[in-house]
This record gives structure tokens, sequence and C-alpha cells, in this order.
């Protein structure tokens, strides 16, 4: 069988998703061909990624641009024709939207090409952008033969859009396995270099420094712990547009906050860290979450999107989102209780083992493709 994945413009975990889906599947005989805009390529290198992996530039943007997207759509119809794969998956609502309607235009006398969709990420809220969201879950929601969807609220909103098969995409962190051992010369290096003090302890959170991830709610949160002593110092990994804004209102705030940029070494700095926070306003199955999990480290995060599925009820503290006193709250907790810490790292390495590796990522894909093509 040959299978085409199609994505559009990402700078994160769709990618790499899409990546691990095509060498998962390739090394397993399913010759896999990625249709996505050259930046994409020239980020995340698919092209030649492992073989059996191909790559072919298709220009789906972040937003809506009729005289693009028409070109998007005319392209990938002449290429899904020209390839004829056994199976079109597409990932992301607009590519998904998109790659349907191609799909649609380049029915052969065979028949259309069975279509998956997976969704990787919440509605926008309101105006505009939400409406022409949900014209485009319509478009993908009549058009698939199946939706996967990264948590379960998604999955409800597709069903209530008319899709005919939901199901649960299985998306792991790039690595499994054992928590990293982290040594104490790397945890003393890594205090030592953001200027930690031997007692202080460390609050560490980790991605994009973008709106969907609340870190202006952190830095929020972060004033009503200053009181403790030692005042914890806050570590924020990422980069992002919001960064020279979120570092110009730590400095307002007088808080101690150091920016580390994008990291290499997350599973050593998860390890390092007294708690993990993840404010974000909505997540599907966190990548870094699974991390935290494997790192054994507390975890205090939002009860949004795909969060309380991933973590249960035990393995970390879950608050609302946009409560910045209930986030300064939780973490004091784990501070203050080392009880408490020790009953959330303990339940995060029991939830750790229950988490999916890309085997099976690749296999339950597999699965749903032999399904829709029976």
């Amino acid at each position: 069988m040959k299978l085409a994945l199609v994505l559009g413009t990402s700078t994160g975990g769709t990618a790499r998703h899409v990546r691990m889906l095509a060498a998962g599947c390739a090394a397993r005989g399913v010759r896999a061909e990625v249709f996505g805009p050259a930046r994409t390529d020239r980020d995340f290198g698919f092209d030649g990624s492992a073989p059996g992996v191909g790559f072919t530039a298709v220009e789906i943007a972040d937003r809506p641009r009729l005289p693009g997207d028409l070109r998007a759509i005319r392209r990938l119809r002449r290429l899904l024709r020209a390839w004829q794969p056994g199976v079109v998956h597409a990932h992301g609502l607009r590519a998904g939207a998109l790659t349907a309607m191609a799909v649609a235009f380049s029915r052969t006398a065979q028949g259309r090409t069975p279509l998956v969709v997976t969704v990787h990420n919440a509605p926008p809220a309101g105006g505009v952008p939400g409406a022409i969201y949900r014209v485009l879950e319509r478009i993908v929601a009549r058009n698939a033969d199946s939706v996967l969807c990264v948590s379960a609220d998604l999955e409800d909103r597709m069903r209530a859009a008319g899709a005919r098969r939901v199901g649960h995409a299985v998306v792991p962190a790039p690595v499994a396995g054992a928590p990293p051992d982290v040594s104490a010369e790397t945890r003393a290096a890594l205090r030592t270099e953001f200027g930690a003090d031997p007692d202080q302890p460390v609050v560490l959170a980790v991605g994009r420094l973008a709106t969907q991830k609340g870190f202006g709610l952190l830095l929020d949160a972060a004033v009503r712990w200053s009181d403790l002593q030692p005042a914890p110092l806050l570590v924020i990994a990422g980069h992002g547009p919001l960064a020279a804004g979120l570092q110009a209102r730590a400095a307002s705030l007088g808080l101690a906050v150091r920016f580390a940029g994008q990291r290499d070494d997350v599973p050593a700095l998860l390890a390092a860290a007294d708690v993990f926070v993840l404010p974000s306003v909505w997540e599907g199955q966190s990548l870094v979450l699974q991390e935290a999990l494997r790192a054994a480290v507390p975890i205090v995060a939002t009860r949004v999107g795909g969060n309380p599925g991933l973590l249960g009820e035990d393995a970390a503290i879950l608050v609302p989102l946009g409560d910045a006193q209930r986030l300064a709250e939780a973490v004091r907790a784990v501070l203050d209780d080392p009880a408490l810490a020790a009953r959330l790292r303990a339940a995060a390495v029991t939830r750790a083992r229950g988490l999916p590796g890309t085997d099976a990522a690749v296999a339950a894909a597999l699965a749903e493709y032999r399904h829709i093509t029976r």
C-alpha cells in the first residue's frame, strides 16, 4: 500500500507526529509520501528521513487565503491522481478540509481514495476565525472516512459536526521508556546555569511562547507565590512570538524568572525541577506532559483538552483555566508538602508506564487504514 500524508504549516508537534508516522509506516513496508509546505520540510527534514519516505511541496498556509487555497487544492488533486495512494491521511483541520476537496475532485474510475483526517488543535474562540473553523469542521466531517482526534472534547465536536467515524489519535512523545537518568552533577550544573541558590526550589515551564500556552497566567501566579522563602526560581524554556513581551512583563513585576530559550535537554530540565507547570489554554496529547510523567516530576496543569485524560486525577494537580490564584496555590502546595510531592512523583511513574510509544501509534494508524480500505 502507498500512503499519502498531508499537513500544513507546522512549528512543532504536528510535523513531528507526521514524520514519526511516515518513518514508522515505511519501516513496515508502506511507502509514504508527505505533501506539505516546503518550509516544513526544511524545518523537519521529511525527505529521506527514512527509506521509503519522500516529500513533495504543496503550499498549505496556516490561514485562509482563497487564491492560495485554490492553488493548493488543484496541485494536491493532480499529485494524488498521479501518485494513486491507497489511503490519504491529512493532519490538521485546514489541511484536512483542503485535502477532502482535492480527494473529491481526484476521483477515478476505481472510486474515491479513502481519507483519514487527524484533528490536532482546538477551535479559536468566536468571531470570524471561529466561524471559519466550524465550516472546516463540516467539510471534514462530511467527507472523511475517519476522523481521529487528540482529545475527547474534539471527538465530541466532530461527532456533533456529523462525522461518520470518530476515533482517538495516538500521539506519543518522541522518546519512550525509562525515566531519564540525570546525575546529581547534571542537576547541579543546570541549577548553576540558571543562577539558583542551593536551597531555592525551581519551577519549570516548557513550551512555545505563544498565547495558547498561557505563560502570562503563569507570571500572574508567580507574583502570588513570591512571598515563599526562599522564593522559587521560575524557568521558562521555549521560544515564540511573545518572548519579548513576557520578558518585559516579568521584569516589571520584579519576578525571578529565567527565560532559557529553545532547549534540547528538556528531559534533564524536567528531572532537575521541583515542580513542572503547564498553564495552557488548551492541549491535546501534550508531548511535554508525557515527558514530565516519564521524568517523575510533580505536575501542575490546567484542566483543559486532553490533560485530564492523559494525567488522570492522581498524577497531577489540575486547576481551572484562567485562575492564577488556584495555579499559585497548587504550586505552593507541592513546594510546601514533601509528602504530596512524593505522591505525585509516584503516580507519575505509574502513569508513565501506560503511555503509548511510537510502535503503538504506528500500529493504531495502520489498523485504521486497513479498516477504512476494507
